[in-house]
């Protein structure tokens, strides 16, 4: 199997927002719902590092929630 880069797995994330602008989703939400089959097994430290890329770039924002669980939606 391919190894999937954060820059892939930045990519597809930015490509499912667009379809779904109002999506807000954790780490493993992202995982199970906005990346494809082929993009669910990577190392979680990918996939934090293509969202924490997307964070820096203002592309994306996190959010705590009162459970203290952080979540991702586009920056609006």
């Amino acid at each position: 199997m391919e190894e999937v880069s954060a820059a892939g797995v930045a990519r597809t994330i930015l490509d499912y927002l667009r379809r779904n602008p109002e999506a807000q989703d954790t780490l493993e939400g992202i995982v199970q719902w906005w990346l494809p089959e082929q993009q669910r097994n990577p190392p979680t430290a990918t996939i934090k590092e293509a969202l924490d890329k997307l964070v820096a770039a203002g592309l994306i924002s996190e959010h705590k929630g009162q459970d203290g669980r952080v979540s991702y939606r586009v920056t609006r």
